[in-house]
C-alpha cells in the first residue's frame, strides 16, 4: 500500500468509518484514482463526501472518487479472504516460474511477452508475471491461486495488481 493511499485512509477514518479505501493510485502522473466500499453499496452521495474531504489533493490532482464494479481490486489479506473461491487475476512484481506441462510443452498459463512474442524463461523454465485462476486459499502471508498450470502461493510482498474477475 502507498503513503498516499495510507493517507487517505487516516483522513476518512474519522469522517467516514465505514467507507473502506480498496485502492488509491496515480494514474498518468496526474489522475488521482480512489476505488471505496461500503458494507450497504457506494452511493453518489458517498463518492461527493469523499472527493470533499479530499478537496485539498486537487491541487496536485484531478479527482476520481468511485466503486470497484465487478473487477474489484484486491489489496489487502481481508480482502482476498473475503473472495476465496472466486477468479482473480494476480499481475506479479518479479517474473515467477510456472512448472512445464508432462508433455514437455509450454503450460496453459504462460503468456507470450508483448516486446518479443515469445515466453520469457529463466534458468530451464518458462517465467510469467500475470496469473488467473481461482483465489483457494488467503493467509496473513500470501495467496494460493488455482491457475491452468497448477497451484501456486504468492506473498503478498510479490503482487502488483490483483483483481476479481467478473465470471
Amino acid at each position: 500500500m502507498t503513503a498516499l493511499q495510507n493517507e487517505i485512509e487516516s483522513r476518512l477514518a474519522d469522517s467516514e468509518p465505514e467507507i473502506e479505501v480498496l485502492l488509491a493510485e496515480v494514474v498518468g502522473g496526474r489522475c488521482l484514482r480512489v476505488f471505496i466500499d461500503h458494507p450497504d453499496g457506494v452511493t453518489l452521495a458517498m463518492c461527493e463526501r469523499v472527493t470533499a474531504a479530499l478537496n485539498d489533493l486537487r491541487e496536485r490532482y484531478s479527482l476520481e472518487v468511485s466503486s470497484p464494479g465487478s473487477e474489484r481490486p484486491l489489496t489487502k489479506p481481508a480482502h482476498f479472504r473475503r473472495f476465496v473461491g472466486r477468479r482473480a487475476r494476480v499481475r506479479t512484481r518479479h517474473p515467477r516460474p510456472v512448472a512445464e506441462a508432462a508433455d514437455g510443452q509450454r503450460p496453459a498459463l504462460a503468456r507470450p511477452t508483448r516486446s518479443t512474442g515469445s515466453l520469457r524463461t529463466v534458468g530451464d523454465g518458462p517465467v510469467v508475471q500475470s496469473f488467473t485462476g481461482e483465489l483457494v486459499g488467503a493467509s496473513d502471508e500470501e495467496i494460493t491461486l488455482a491457475a491452468e498450470g497448477g497451484i501456486i502461493a504468492i506473498p503478498y510482498s510479490e503482487i502488483r495488481r490483483s483483481n476479481l474477475i467478473e465470471e
